[in-house]
């Protein structure tokens, strides 16, 4: 048994998720049509089965990672690699 700790969380995982796990889920929510997504839809979108408590962690290490934002409606998609927007943002904050 895989025994993995974050900053706020103490869990077990009976199965930790694999590379392939975190880059399927990912971009199966980066090609969503819906802005928020539940994550028992994200579930039936998914093109493998994943267990809810690593499906769980993946949400949870996406979102540390400023990839999509969960909230009580569902989890969205935030992530956007564009270097125009990034430019846009960078000389935005200059003073």
């Amino acid at each position: 048994m895989n025994t993995t700790t974050s900053e706020n969380n103490n869990y077990t995982l009976e199965h930790s998720p694999t590379l392939n796990t975190v880059l399927m889920v990912e971009e199966t929510l980066k090609n969503m049509n819906e802005s928020v997504t539940k994550i028992s839809e994200l579930k039936k979108k998914l093109p493998k089965q994943v267990n809810h408590n690593t499906l769980k962690v993946i949400l949870e290490y996406l979102e540390l990672s400023n990839k999509i934002l969960v909230t009580m409606k569902g989890v969205t998609w935030i992530h956007n690699t564009n270097p125009n927007l990034r430019k846009a943002i960078s000389n935005g904050l200059r003073s």
